[in-house]
């Protein structure tokens, strides 16, 4: 079930993703966020928490989902106010095909970022098309297109595959 939802999904992904994947970042864009450059931000314990997340998204690279959701669930437990820690395992989520889990955790990503002052474009390509993704997964093709192509504009370098890897991510 899961094999043909996810060749479902990849062949819309394909089309989806061709539309308008040549547009531009804004001028100055210095590329999407990414969570190696914010690994030294905060107390203690959301150093800590940011370690263990990129260390989830290093056993997400190398296919070992059971590792990586283990290390995204304790860098959570050590800062339950790290939205980083919660993008990373929408991210996760999101890839399995999982819309309602994934969402579940975007949400809480974006509610963190925006109290912590932390929302900026580059965060926002993430959020975008991680919620594009969801829509595409739930059948949403119009708010999925619209999404990711929200993403695409925001940050091509990644998004013009209309997916986020682990290293894209990190």
């Amino acid at each position: 079930m899961h094999r043909v939802l996810g060749g479902l999904l990849m062949g819309t992904l394909a089309a989806v993703s061709a539309v308008g994947c040549v547009s531009r970042g804004p001028r100055g864009e210095s590329g999407p966020l990414r969570i190696s450059e914010v690994e030294r931000q905060g107390d203690g314990a959301r150093r800590a928490s940011t370690r263990l997340v990129l260390s989830g998204l290093d056993f997400d690279v190398e296919s070992e989902s059971g590792r990586a959701l283990s290390e995204y669930e304790r860098a959570i437990q050590i800062d339950p106010t790290n939205p980083f820690a919660y993008l990373a395992v929408a991210r996760f989520y999101a890839d399995l095909f999982l819309p309602g889990r994934s969402l579940e955790y975007l949400d809480q990503a974006e509610l963190l970022l925006e109290s912590q002052g932390l929302s900026s474009p580059r965060v926002e390509a993430h959020l975008a098309g991680l919620r594009g993704l969801a829509h595409l997964a739930t059948g949403r093709f119009r708010e999925a297109e619209t999404l990711l192509g929200r993403a695409r504009k925001l940050a091509p370098s990644v998004w013009s595959d209309a997916r986020l890897s682990p290293d894209e991510l990190r």
